[in-house]
């Protein structure tokens, strides 16, 4: 069970890892021009940008469908990358954008930070200039209070 959950959990971490070195140079890079959805709302649910969760997404189902038959590494950081997807549509597309409608602004102070790390983000709207490009590895000064709060 250790082992399962070891992997699991490099799973999960190799994604942020991996997904904030391919934010920051991919999809601010030579992907912008997808990318750039995400940054200037038009109208409409879904945005171009939505292509690189089903990358992901499909990469994880790959990982999952080889492993499965004898439950190895691959499938349980499979697991770990599903783990960090269904993490990221929950805090990113939920409780951020508000894609879904369900809850108000974050008031935890641990996601009130990611929240202002990524209002911080999208204050550019053109692939320079943008700040903080992890979902929940961000810069400690976001996760400050103020003096006035």
């Amino acid at each position: 069970m250790i082992y399962a959950l070891g992997y699991i959990l490099m799973g999960f971490l190799a994604m942020e890892l991996a997904g904030w070195f391919i934010h920051k140079y991919i999809m601010h890079g030579p992907l912008w021009m997808i990318h750039k959805t995400h940054h200037q709302h038009g109208k409409g649910y879904f945005e171009l940008n939505d292509l690189f969760s089903l990358l992901f997404g499909g990469i994880a189902v790959t990982l999952i469908f080889l492993g499965r038959e004898n439950f190895d590494y691959r499938f349980w950081m499979g697991i770990g990358i599903s783990v960090y997807g269904m993490s990221y549509f929950f805090l990113h597309d939920i409780l951020i954008h508000r894609r879904l409608k369900f809850f108000g602004r974050p008031k935890s102070r641990f996601l009130a930070g990611i929240f202002k790390a990524h209002q911080a983000h999208h204050a550019s709207r053109y692939r320079d200039g943008s700040v903080s490009f992890g979902l929940f590895f961000v810069p400690f000064k976001y996760f400050k209070k103020k003096r006035d709060e």
